[in-house]
């Protein structure tokens, strides 16, 4: 090679090499953290994260950019965080899921949840629980879906994902739901997987007064659509075997909701009249039968739950069952609910896990009900409030209580939709004197 062609290639090189020496003066000049920092829209910092799903239990500071999760870390600088919120001395925890809800609202005048009065807007009574996702259980049916979708799904900002009922009209009235011919497992399987396989996520068989004719139909669509059945099984008379539901008719993943629920008469208990589990419970939910809370207006008597908790027993799913005829007595809420099993004997991580982490892998979506990097940042935090409270079954019995969780601000796709006391906004002093 001559002299000409070295001087050529020594010309060639020289800009990159000062490429390099660019990037590494700014690299020196500006770490990486700040970089980060640049970054960030939401900076959480010194509060207790439990995240089931990533096995932290500990105190980190959580960084959001846009409506994803950025960063889960210890220590993370704040110098050019948009906005840094305080969360010392609170727990934060990924939004909660509440798997069994009736948010199917509407003014239908001789509908009972289907469009009915009896169903509730979500994003009143979500957010000041902590709750970012809802799963609508089953209020609507293959024929009126859209109809939900139009009215709630489309319209809220919190996370809306549904159980297919499958009685083809949903929960009209109990009259319609004995409608054999109105169970559709084609139908409604082809509703899920055709047509919404991101917004449905199982299907609902609920207050049919026959045999387990519903119940197996239902299972058909689930096979057909591979999602899950939740069975609200009552009302039979004389009850029929939930040994036979469990051991017999569902399948390992299917859901029992009203797990707690007292009605002896048309529903047989988890608990015996001598207040012991009865032992083919354990060995259910050990073949993969999920227990879901489901409390409701109805559905959560301490008599069950207490004996259940004392003797190794837990559900696997803590829910609500919000509607009218529940938000107002013992229920009242998901961080209600959850203070109850803390009180009972279960810990907070616990608690946290089966209002997170299980309800998303019940209904197969791993991507909600953690605090991973590129996650939706849908955040809650809580406040452990101690003290003398008490807490109200369906029965208009009470249990005392030294705790009580709280939700003090909760975060749905990185936008702040509850502060319960102003901890993510300045003294209103300090915005006077910057006019």
């Amino acid at each position: 090679m001559n002299d000409c062609m070295l001087y050529q290639k020594s010309l060639m090189k020289k800009p990159e090499r000062n490429i390099l020496k660019i990037i590494l003066f700014f690299l020196i000049l500006f770490p990486q953290s700040s970089l980060y920092a640049q970054q960030i829209d939401i900076l959480l910092k010194g509060g207790h994260v439990i995240d089931p799903k990533n096995k932290i239990d500990a105190q980190m500071d959580i960084a959001i950019a846009g409506d994803k999760i950025f960063q889960v870390a210890a220590n993370i600088p704040a110098n050019n965080a948009k906005k840094v919120i305080d969360v010392s001395g609170l727990y934060v925890t990924p939004g909660l899921i509440d798997m069994h809800v009736h948010v199917f609202n509407g003014t239908e005048p001789d509908a009972y949840i289907a469009n009915g009065f009896t169903s509730l807007p979500p994003d009143g009574f979500t957010f000041r629980a902590g709750v970012t996702t809802v799963v609508d259980a089953g209020s609507s049916g293959w024929r009126n879906f859209r109809l939900l979708k139009k009215q709630t799904i489309d319209r809220s900002q919190t996370r809306v994902l549904a159980l297919l009922n499958i009685v083809g009209t949903g929960m009209v009235s109990r009259f319609e739901e004995q409608d054999i011919t109105d169970m559709n497992p084609v139908l409604t399987a082809h509703m899920i997987k055709r047509l919404f396989p991101d917004i449905i996520v199982g299907i609902k068989a609920a207050h049919y007064w026959g045999d387990f004719t519903q119940v197996d139909r239902a299972v058909e669509a689930g096979k057909l659509a591979n999602v899950p059945v939740m069975v609200d099984f009552g009302e039979h008379d004389p009850p029929l075997s939930i040994e036979d539901l469990f051991m017999k008719h569902l399948r390992p993943g299917d859901i029992f909701t009203h797990t707690f629920s007292y009605g002896p008469a048309n529903r047989e208990t988890v608990v015996d009249e001598n207040g012991k589990v009865k032992p083919f419970i354990y060995e259910a939910q050990k073949r993969g039968i999920i227990f879901d809370v489901g409390h409701g207006g109805g559905a959560f008597s301490w008599r069950q739950a207490i004996p259940s908790m004392q003797q190794g027993f837990r559900p696997n799913v803590i829910s609500t069952d919000l509607h009218t005829e529940s938000m107002n007595s013992g229920m009242k809420d998901l961080s209600n609910l959850m203070s109850k099993f803390l009180n009972i004997g279960m810990s907070f991580q616990d608690v946290i896990l089966r209002t997170t982490w299980n309800p998303a892998n019940v209904i197969k979506r791993p991507d909600l009900g953690n605090l991973s990097v590129g996650a939706d940042a849908d955040i809650a935090v809580f406040n452990v409030r101690k003290g003398d409270f008490g807490f109200i079954d369906i029965r208009k019995t009470k249990i005392k209580g030294t705790q009580k969780i709280e939700a003090e601000l909760t975060i749905r796709a990185g936008k702040i939709v509850w502060d319960l006391n102003g901890i993510s906004v300045p003294l209103w002093e300090t915005e006077q004197q910057k006019k």
